[in-house]
């Protein structure tokens, strides 16, 4: 009954009724948040059996909860995937892929545009024998000057933070099916709304639930999606005890087992729950963030204060082509960042001056915010490498919510004046 209802709906429907469809237990309308642990059987065979995968079932919270499987369902579709696992943070994500898939020895090609943290995580395992390449990933020529026999994953974001660099997804992802290469994305700036990565040959794909899709900053959370376009069969680092089954399983079999299950970072089901609600409004929060980003855009663009200003949606923007490619009529992405003129007011000054917009870390938020990229999320990185990356220090990131657009560009107009 659940897949004839899918038939004739659409994504935003959906995401609302997905749980509900699936079958919930005395007919409620929201999928129940299931708070134990463990779970019990009524022999010794069944729980053996379960812990086998020889029958589907819930053994220990920390790698599957029926709460959480409700939650990785609403995912999977967003992705158009085959199955999705959640982490506590998008970080953890990462992390836990990287520990699952990867062995001393092995190659990378990583985006030279990433988010601070996901670089310094990197760093971290070029230290314990991973060889990394970091390389401009706008261009896939750049990549493929980068493989190695030993290159086993390309990993990019569909939108940069900060600069809002779009990915070559098309030409990476052939160079990596050609290739018998990983690719994995991270889609938490494009969002599934702007496009689908495993469209673009993406075998993994990454979320952070923090943000945009569940949109209230009240939960940290993370995901990676199998999409089923890359074949494990020809990954060397599947272990034996995974290659058994349907293949397009294995990797996910070993990113539950090795990845979540081994290191522990878990989502909690509390947090489960309310990123699932956060997803039925997914789509309308993300269209009027995308317009406000936009328009604050343009307006910025024309301000004396301002040098230059970084979003898709600009004809000036470098990948503004490849944008429009990419994601068509459903936006930009609701991150921008602009440069302040030299001899003007600092980075400091006119975000204090802000009365509307928040000074925060966050995106993804119903609220707008923004902050000095140079002086936090680069702070630990070496000047020269934040010049080399066009980190300046008239940088400013910003985080475009759903208030009144007209409120934003005075409050912008105030500050800057």
């Amino acid at each position: 009954m659940t897949e004839q209802k899918k038939l004739n709906t659409h994504i935003e429907t959906q995401l609302l009724h997905n749980d509900r469809w699936a079958g919930i237990a005395h007919s409620a309308s929201h999928q129940p948040v299931y708070k134990s642990v463990q779970f019990t059987y009524d022999s010794a065979q069944g729980i053996a059996d379960a812990f086998q995968g020889k029958i589907a079932g819930y053994t220990y919270s920390r790698s599957n909860n029926p709460t959480l499987t409700a939650l990785e369902a609403q995912l999977t579709l967003l992705e158009g995937g085959v199955e999705t696992i959640t982490f506590a943070t998008g970080m953890g994500a990462i992390a836990s892929a990287m520990l699952a898939l990867l062995k001393a020895g092995d190659h990378i090609v990583v985006s030279q545009y990433l988010f601070g943290n996901t670089t310094s995580l990197f760093d971290t395992f070029g230290l314990q024998g991973v060889s990394i390449s970091y390389v401009d990933v706008t261009d896939a020529a750049n990549v493929a000057a980068a493989l190695q026999d030993n290159t086993r994953m390309v990993f990019v974001e569909t939108i940069a933070n900060p600069r809002t660099q779009i990915a070559d997804l098309k030409g990476i992802g052939q160079l990596c099916q050609a290739r018998n290469i990983l690719f994995f994305v991270d889609n938490t700036m494009g969002t599934p709304a702007l496009v689908r990565a495993k469209d673009y040959g993406a075998g993994l794909v990454m979320n952070s639930l923090s943000k945009s899709l569940s949109g209230h900053a009240t939960v940290l959370g993370g995901s990676l999606t199998d999409t089923g376009v890359f074949d494990w069969t020809k990954y060397p680092n599947i272990f034996d005890g995974y290659r058994k089954g349907d293949a397009k399983k294995w990797g996910i079999s070993q990113l539950r087992k090795k990845g979540l299950r081994d290191v522990g970072a878990s989502l909690s089901v509390d947090a489960a729950q309310q990123i699932a609600i956060g997803l039925e409004t997914f789509f309308l929060r993300n269209e009027r963030a995308c317009r406000n980003a936009y328009d604050l855009a343009k307006w910025l663009q024309q301000h004396h204060a301002v040098e230059h200003v970084d979003y898709p949606a600009l004809v000036e923007h470098p990948q503004h082509e490849r944008a429009k490619e990419l994601f068509g009529d459903c936006g930009y992405g609701t991150l921008l960042s602009f440069t302040l003129k030299p001899g003007g007011k600092t980075a400091y000054q006119v975000l204090d001056a802000l009365k509307v917009t928040m000074i925060s870390t966050h995106l993804g938020d119903n609220r707008s915010m923004t902050l000095p990229v140079a002086q936090t999320i680069y702070a630990e990185m070496a000047a020269e490498q934040r010049q080399k990356w066009g980190i300046s220090e008239g940088l400013i990131r910003v985080s475009l919510g759903i208030e009144h657009i007209n409120d934003l560009i005075n409050d912008w107009k105030q500050a800057l004046e």
